[in-house]
């Protein structure tokens, strides 16, 4: 398939039925995960035409990353959520497997301890019946779909260090490679230290609220 036949067929596809189904899937997720605490926002999209023919053709050691684009690319369809704290992260990571059918599930943290960068739990995962409906044609629905589940600031510094660190027309500087990485670490301590006040102040309203009926005996959880 050449390249103006795939930009074609992909163009196609997004219009008849990428882009409403995102607009199921995304109602569909807030149906499952909208009554949760500590959940800021859930969102999907369709994948642009113009992101999905510079990912189809994307060289990997110098030759082309995927054979087959439009069955490889597992992001065509993408939805997001984005909660307050770690613990609300994988506790909705969690529950993910309980309501879909997962192909595959990754930790995405930096290559190593002692660096700063990007991170979140991705899945795949079949696209679910629910969300189909005979007006789309069949040949252009996906199989599945990408879910991130990130907290807060994962979501702000990824969306931040994607508009600037990623400019096709430039490379960062060494410095300014530090500062993007400076950032991501001030993301990771923000994480850490509002998971750990979160949980010192639950541990604080439980003993507030334990009655004890007499010293010795165990309290009454109100």
């Amino acid at each position: 398939m050449t390249p103006d036949e795939l930009a074609d067929l992909y163009r196609a596809r997004h219009s008849k039925a990428l882009l409403p189904l995102a607009d199921r899937l995304e109602r569909h997720i807030q149906g499952i995960f909208g009554g949760k605490r500590h959940i800021d926002r859930i969102s999907a999209r369709a994948k642009s035409p113009e992101r999905f023919i510079e990912k189809a053709f994307k060289l990997e050691s110098g030759s082309p990353k995927y054979s087959d684009p439009i069955n490889q690319i597992q992001d065509q369809l993408g939805a997001r959520i984005v909660a307050f704290y770690l613990s609300d992260r994988d506790a909705l990571a969690t529950l993910v497997k309980d309501y879909f059918a997962p192909i595959e599930e990754k930790q995405i943290v930096p290559d190593t301890p002692d660096r700063f960068g990007y991170e979140g739990k991705h899945f795949v995962l079949f696209l679910p019946g629910d969300i189909l409906s005979k007006d789309i044609p069949e040949q252009h629905i996906p199989t599945f779909f990408e879910l991130q589940i990130q907290t807060l600031f994962q979501h702000a510094w990824g969306e931040a260090n994607h508009d600037l660190a990623y400019k096709p027309f430039l490379d960062l500087s060494a410095d300014q490679q530090r500062k993007v990485a400076f950032t991501a670490a001030q993301a990771w301590g923000a994480d850490l230290i509002f998971e750990e006040l979160a949980n010192e102040l639950l541990l604080h309203r439980c003993r507030l609220t334990t009655r004890w009926s007499r010293p010795g005996q165990p309290g009454v959880w109100l």
